[in-house]
């Protein structure tokens, strides 16, 4: 009969310390990562201006889109193992005030070149930040809350989509022809920008680790680390970590997931046009639409994962999901509202699958290697960002449409599933 209050005491205790602490990490983390994904897919609604003023090709475009992760994924090792020996608030401060500037000098890009050189500095600059926010993010939260964790932070994803096509379409139209600029070049600078102001604040508001931070007790602090199940026997070398077979079975799984993300995530706005939508504004008020539904399924999806201490169905299942759907929407190409229903479901069933993805390497690597072994599985996964607009792009220069670029998207999640299960 004593045991039962004891146990809600501390159930309740515990229920208060992380209500603290989301309230403290995760809008700014969420917030910083908006514009992370905003800063590197805006250049998909640039590409409607864009490219009809500097005269580039399907194919060029296709691969400055992704070259982007050729720099990110060069930097990211690096970047994550100094991470816990030089603290998340010097790098994230960093990482956020080096990208925003160069986001912001996207708008004196004029040929294929220049394109090509910025987004390689864009991923330079930006990397390790998502997986540093993940091995952050493992810092605080234990493995029963860390899908829930990722899943609030990721929202700036599908956020990013919903917020970030109508207002790009908005800047693109609306400042067109102002001060000179063209309005491609007025979203780069507007949307670059707030990043260099939230790396300032990333140095002030940011603690490297929960001892550090001055807003918990020492009882909250001994709660969170028995919550964490302390540090003993963590002590995972990057050297074993690298060696791991499984770190690799799942950084080909990513790859598949984020080749599909990124080459829908630049291509949306193109897929959409196609079936007859060319009033720019309209064009982004409808590429919200999958991004709206994508952020209620992942954190619905997240918290159910976390409930059933399960991960490997609830991310598999989804991948091969969303790829039939997408292999789907050829289908109905000419149909808008079948295309956007299935565009629409298969972007919802993507983000499912990359959020609760996420949970797993963090429960198999521990310690300060993790923020290594996480950098690891993103480097080789986040290639694939390279490899799913090109693909599309190089298709589309080749035949003329999307069918077949789209389709080659279409079995890399049904393959990520394979590998998962």
């Amino acid at each position: 009969m004593l045991t039962l209050p004891a146990t809600a005491a501390v159930d309740d205790d515990v229920a208060a310390l992380y209500r603290k602490i989301n309230w403290r990490l995760l809008p700014f983390l969420l917030v910083c990562y908006l514009f992370a994904y905003l800063d590197r897919v805006n250049v998909g609604f640039a590409k409607l201006q864009m490219q009809a003023d500097l005269g580039f090709s399907d194919a060029a475009y296709g691969v400055g889109a992704g070259i982007f992760f050729i720099g990110y994924v060069l930097f990211e090792i690096p970047s994550n193992l100094m991470l816990p020996r030089v603290g998340a608030r010097k790098t994230f401060s960093r990482i956020l005030v080096l990208w925003g500037i160069t986001s912001a000098c996207m708008l004196f890009v004029r040929n294929v070149p220049m394109f090509y050189a910025m987004r390689f500095l864009l991923g330079v600059f930006e990397a390790g930040f998502a997986p540093g926010m993940i091995y952050y993010l493992s810092c605080w939260y234990g493995p029963q809350r860390m899908a829930r964790a990722i899943a609030l932070v990721f929202l700036a994803g599908p956020i990013g989509g919903i917020v970030g096509g109508p207002v790009s379409a908005w800047l693109i139209t609306s400042l067109a022809g102002a001060g000179g600029l063209a309005g491609w070049q007025w979203m780069f600078l507007i949307e670059g920008l707030p990043c260099i102001l939230l790396g300032v604040l990333a140095w002030r508001l940011l603690a490297d680790r929960p001892a550090d931070v001055s807003w918990l007790s020492s009882s909250e602090k001994r709660l969170l680390d028995s919550e964490l199940g302390g540090t003993a026997g963590h002590s995972h070398s990057f050297k074993a970590v690298a060696k791991d077979p499984k770190i690799y079975v799942l950084a080909s799984a990513y790859f598949c997931i984020i080749a599909t993300i990124y080459a829908l995530s630049f291509w949306l706005p193109t897929l959409i046009a196609a079936q007859g939508v060319t009033d720019t504004l309209q064009l982004g008020r409808y590429s919200a639409v999958p991004y709206i539904a994508a952020a209620i399924a992942m954190y619905t999806m997240g918290r159910r994962s976390d409930r059933l201490g399960e991960r490997r169905f609830h991310s598999a299942v989804p991948a091969a999901l969303g790829g039939l759907l997408l292999a789907g929407s050829i289908l109905a190409d000419g149909n808008l509202f079948a295309s956007m229903l299935l565009l629409t479901l298969a972007t919802a069933a993507f983000w499912m699958a990359y959020t609760v993805f996420w949970a797993m390497p963090s429960e198999h690597i521990k310690g300060p290697a993790a923020a290594g072994g996480i950098a690891l599985i993103n480097t080789i996964g986040l290639s694939g960002g390279f490899w799913g607009p090109a693909i599309i792009g190089w298709a589309k220069s080749a035949t003329g449409n999307l069918h077949l670029g789209v389709l080659i998207i279409a079995c890399l999640p049904v393959t990520a599933a394979l590998i998962i299960l």
